[in-house]
């Protein structure tokens, strides 16, 4: 894969770029390689999430269904992790053509799977893979594309990114309906396999920042942060205040225990410097993803369940109401896309102040209704993030020092899904305390719905509060 160094153009960086510019710049292969990328990442789980009863159905394991997404989310977020090391000490080509192959590998096992513990590894091997393309294209888009296109870019990806999200769980219902659920696995195989070769055949340039990060890989760091993922996603199986509480305080250990660890790394860092630090500008602004993402986890995790059993919605409205959320993000990105560099901190503190706002919005809708209001809010809040997420990432990578600048963007996706994972377990405590078990309808459900979200409320609070450090001047 070429890999292109900063371009300097005779445009100034904060000068307009036209869609029609971009999209004529000669950058199409590229911009189709990020895109496909994602695309497979965005899709494959609301894929899943349609054909699970099915697979559950044929293989059985039910008791094993949670671990599915657990197992997903781990390889996802310790792929992440390990992408920016790997592209710093490799280039870009080989590790992103080996995450399209592995992500082939697990669509083919869980494809022939005839136990649900064989379907578990493949869907390991898919968070791996997935994980690691999503990562590797948000560094990819810094390396392959001048630096006033990444905006466009960036805008192309969340289209694709939403598009993929609205329409996953009706290909996977096609699947199901006219053909099996193993087709649909191994159809997304067949493509990740292709997507791989295309990019190992294209051609290899010298690297723009390839780095030596010396010769020990981050073994250490990456089994304890698989172990953190795992004790957290242990904790949200059978929840048990006392149980899932320990396992959560041992998850967090081991989490601590990696960025102190990573920090003492040197040169083979997998994060920036003082990551979580809200007196620095990239420390406050992974705080500001990390807590937004959990406070507004709740919509997704336990809004169809709380919608379905207070307003009586249909499935597929409860479905298409979550969905907004994407929808939103999709249509702002766009939007947003072609602004100036002299607008990020507007831009960022517009989007990530809808996103806090969503929270108090959803306590009073979610419980009170009407069905519409949830769903403008969802588009409300996934168009906050989408407003804000393009120029999330052109700040972070001006503002970062040059070292640093593949490693931040390689670490923003990561931290966000480690956010969700986070506040799944979080929103999943505060609802097993409430009486999620045993509620039923009216006001049984309503209790549980205030609850979870009068607990998400301290976390936008503190989301703003990191909005505000990262914007300053």
């Amino acid at each position: 894969m070429t890999q292109a160094p900063d371009i300097v153009t005779t445009s100034a960086p904060d000068a307009y770029v036209s869609w029609r510019e971009f999209l004529t710049s000669g950058h199409t292969a590229s911009l189709m390689l990020v895109s496909l990328a994602v695309m497979l990442h965005a899709a494959d789980s609301l894929i899943v999430a349609t054909m699970l009863p099915s697979i559950v159905a044929d293989i059985n394991g039910a008791a094993l269904v949670g671990l599915s997404v657990s197992l997903y989310e781990m390889g996802s977020i310790v792929a992440g992790a390990a992408s920016a090391i790997l592209t710093m000490r490799i280039g870009l080509r080989h590790p992103m053509a080996a995450a399209a192959g592995v992500f082939g590998l697990g669509c083919l096992v869980s494809a022939v799977s005839p136990t649900m513990t064989l379907f578990l590894a493949g869907r390991t091997l898919q968070g791996l893979g997935g994980g690691g393309l999503v990562a590797m294209c948000f560094i990819a888009i810094g390396v392959l594309f001048p630096r006033r296109y990444a905006a466009r870019a960036l805008a192309v990806v969340s289209t694709i990114w939403g598009i993929s999200a609205f329409l996953g769980p009706l290909i996977g219902g096609v699947f199901v309906a006219y053909a099996t659920w193993r087709w649909g696995f191994a159809c997304f195989g067949a493509v990740a396999f292709g997507l791989g070769l295309w990019i190992f055949l294209r051609p290899q340039g010298a690297p723009a920042s390839q780095q030596d990060t010396g010769n020990v890989f981050p073994f250490r760091r990456l089994v304890l942060l698989c172990l953190a993922i795992l004790l957290i996603a242990a904790s949200g199986v059978n929840i048990a205040p006392v149980r899932s509480g320990l396992l959560i305080l041992c998850g967090l250990a081991a989490l601590a225990m990696f960025v102190h660890l990573d920090a003492r790394a040197g040169d083979s860092r997998m994060l920036p410097q003082r990551p979580f630090d809200l007196r620095t500008p990239i420390g406050a602004a992974l705080v500001m993803i990390v807590t937004l993402s959990m406070a507004t986890i709740a919509i997704a995790a336990f809004g169809p369940l709380l919608i379905t059993a207070i307003h009586d919605a249909p499935a597929l409205t409860v479905g298409y109401v979550v969905s907004c959320g994407s929808v939103g993000w999709t249509l702002t990105a766009i939007l947003a896309s072609g602004l100036s560099e002299r607008t990020d901190r507007l831009m960022i503190a517009l989007g990530m102040g809808l996103v806090a706002a969503s929270v108090p919005a959803f306590l009073y809708a979610v419980p009170h209704g009407p069905v519409w209001l949830i769903a403008l809010i969802a588009l409300i809040e996934g168009g906050g993030f989408g407003m804000a997420w393009t120029f999330v990432l052109r700040r972070t990578e001006a503002l970062a020092q040059p070292a640093d600048v593949q490693r931040i963007a390689g670490a923003i996706p990561t931290v966000q899904r480690l956010g969700y994972a986070l506040g799944a377990v979080f929103v999943g405590l505060v609802a097993n305390a409430a009486g999620i078990l045993t509620m039923t309808t009216g006001p049984s459900a309503i209790q549980v719905a205030e609850w979870v979200y009068i607990a998400c409320l301290p976390l936008a609070a503190l989301g703003l509060l990191a909005t505000g450090f990262f914007v300053r001047k």
